[in-house]
């Protein structure tokens, strides 16, 4: 399944730059700020809650400049990397850690066999099919397998066309994008096979930890 994505110039702009501003902008003018800085920085606190609940080998879909790949190959585990934008995994590379440029929905080394794998910084919404993301993650991971998302913080189950655009007049091109709150997260584990084990917040973020069931 081939997804359109994050391959637009503002957002390359962005990740050479390290900085914003950076917005997903939908087709009626609203702006979702995105947090390039954060996403550019090493890990933070509400990170370190995310990585220490890895277990094995790791996958993180939609890694951006991979922060939480980079640090878990500090730590010498097995970590890799996917995203569509070119800028993200050379940066990724550049700072210690394993990427590849692809979709999650392409063909993958080590399908059926991560053992952890990562949604973070609202990555649920990859495709604009939650349901259908899920069901792709649940072909990647072993019976086993865990899966961390980050969530929003409302009640939210958001389909829609967005594009990325820096504000300033330079927009990308439209792609399909979900926001998903832990509710509707919850509803969405439930008819593709997976069941939430944890859940917790941690400087104003959530995040919700589930296994395949």
């Amino acid at each position: 399944m081939s997804v359109p994505a994050w391959r637009a110039d503002p957002y390359r702009d962005a990740l050479l730059a390290g900085q914003g501003p950076l917005f997903l902008r939908r087709d009626d003018g609203w702006l979702l700020p995105l947090e390039v800085e954060r996403w550019c920085a090493p890990p933070d606190g509400a990170d370190t809650t995310v990585l220490a609940r890895c277990r094995g080998t790791v996958l993180d879909v939609g890694c951006g400049p991979g922060r939480l790949v980079v640090a878990l190959a500090a730590l010498g585990r097995v970590a890799l990397g996917l995203d569509v934008s070119r800028e993200a995994v050379e940066r990724t590379e550049r700072n210690g850690g394993a990427a590849l440029c692809r979709s999650v929905f392409d063909p993958l080394p080590g399908g059926g066999r991560w053992e952890t794998v990562l949604l973070i910084d609202g990555n649920i919404g990859i495709g604009g099919d939650p349901a259908a993301l899920l069901l792709r993650i649940a072909e990647l991971t072993g019976p086993d397998g865990l899966l961390l998302v980050e969530v929003a913080d409302h009640d939210l189950d958001e389909q829609v066309v967005v594009r990325v655009d820096d504000g300033r007049g330079a927009p990308g091109e439209s792609f399909p994008w979900a926001r998903v709150g832990e509710q509707a997260l919850l509803r969405y584990a439930e008819d593709t096979g997976w069941v939430a084990d944890d859940r917790w917040r941690s400087a104003g973020r959530s995040f919700l930890r589930l296994r395949r069931r």
